[in-house]
């Protein structure tokens, strides 16, 4: 069960999102529960040359308007979406940051996650570099590719000087900051939290790379159609961008204040598969142990779980592997449990995919709607679960799992629940 003190208990209190079917929560969440999808022909660069030419893009997004305009100049699009997202979430949440002493802002920390950074930085750098020479390399090249940025520029925003995090690990990265999120509560060390993920890959070289290793669904003519996790015809992922930052308290925080906690962050648990650079270990076992750990420390039993947020990225490797976990880790509840994929709406954000997924999770338990798995129309027969096709499942909802797995093992899952007295 959950700690019982207050004030070891983890909260969510305020949601942000960037995302490409939608630049806030709300939005973000109907869409997700109608079946929209986000993927389109590439707008950020001219991809005519090449073999893959769709991704699922933020579009609408000015960073001017959530930052500093000449700073937001300097900074690079992944930076730009972190900004965005948290600005969103503590204004949702309520939260009053300029109101609280110094002390009291020593106890707030950032914890926003990326898998590559600024990439862009690092492309128009080595082009100014090689193009014209050392001396026209931009001074603000370093923090615009950094990582750790996002965070940053975020504790910088509000004057927070508990600790700032940013950790790397592919596509679970996002998942793994609220492991970081709920011990920084548990241990004491903070009362509030922004927690998140953010990553803007579709750039000419990601995209590229990605198709050339064969990742990329290459459906051109029919981009709508192209993510399609656990689906037969699938033909891989499609590549997205995007950002989420929750606010996290303390439940004795939060309630202080007079917040209306939106879920519990209960547990999760990590491993890896130790296996390949980028292949799931074709049994799930490392997978299926990390699921199996998160509930057993969050105090959960396989068949208390209603619904999970797979990872599901609609490649033919993952989608089977993954299933197999599932019914390693849920036994018989596996056949029971609703599953659904929020990449096949929003392509696979990396670095900003576990955010993604646990926004849809706080919906469900807040809305009791699960999303569904668009373009499920052809199960494939290795992938024989509930994976809520094609259409929203209003149902009883109080605990949800988030499944994240990146490149070379790396697997990460969380735990959620509405919070129960």
């Amino acid at each position: 069960m959950p700690e019982q003190d207050p004030a070891r208990r983890a909260v969510i209190t305020g949601l942000g999102a960037i995302m490409p079917i939608g630049n806030d929560f709300p939005t973000y969440l109907a869409n997700l529960q109608a079946g929209v999808t986000g993927t389109r022909t590439i707008q950020g660069f001219d991809a005519s040359e090449h073999e893959v030419r769709i991704a699922a893009e933020v579009l609408d997004f000015d960073p001017g308007t959530v930052m500093d305009p000449k700073m937001a100049r300097r900074m690079t699009r992944f930076i730009h979406f972190a900004m965005g997202a948290g600005r969103q979430a503590v204004t949702d949440s309520g939260i009053d940051f300029e109101s609280m002493s110094q002390e009291q802002r020593d106890r707030v920390g950032v914890v926003v996650n990326t898998g590559g950074g600024g990439i862009q930085a690092i492309i128009d750098g080595t082009h100014a570099h090689d193009d014209r020479g050392p001396r026209f390399v931009s001074p603000f090249a370093v923090p615009a590719l950094s990582g750790s940025m996002g965070a940053c520029m975020l504790s910088m925003d509000y004057g927070l000087t508990g600790p700032v995090i940013t950790q790397v690990a592919a596509c679970a990265t996002s998942v793994i900051a609220f492991h970081d999120a709920l011990r920084l509560i548990r241990t004491g060390e903070c009362d509030v939290v922004l927690a998140g993920g953010t990553e803007a890959p579709i750039v000419p070289m990601g995209v590229a790379a990605l198709s050339n290793m064969t990742a990329l669904s290459r459906r051109n003519d029919s981009p709508e159609t192209a993510s399609r996790p656990f689906d037969a015809t699938r033909d891989g992922f499609v590549l997205g961008e995007g950002g989420g930052v929750v606010v996290v308290e303390s439940l004795a925080h939060a309630l202080g204040r007079g917040a209306t906690p939106l879920a519990e962050i209960l547990g999760g648990a990590l491993t890896s598969d130790a296996f390949h650079i980028s292949a799931p270990e074709p049994t799930g076992r490392g997978q299926s142990r990390a699921m199996t750990a998160a509930l057993r420390n969050s105090g959960v039993a396989p068949n208390e779980v209603d619904y999970i947020v797979a990872h599901g990225t609609s490649t033919s490797l993952n989608d089977v592997t993954e299933t197999r976990a599932i019914k390693t880790a849920y036994g018989e509840h596996a056949r029971k449990v609703a599953i659904s994929s929020p990449k096949s709406m929003i392509g696979h954000l990396v670095g900003a995919a576990g955010i993604a997924s646990v926004l849809a999770a706080v919906g469900a338990l807040r809305d009791q709607v699960i999303p569904p798995t668009a373009n499920l129309h052809t199960p494939d027969p290795e992938c024989d679960l509930d994976y809520v096709p094609l259409v929203a499942r209003r149902v009883r909802v109080d605990t949800v799992a988030v499944n994240g797995f990146g490149f070379g093992g790396q697997n990460a899952v969380a735990i959620f629940r509405r919070v129960l007295d």
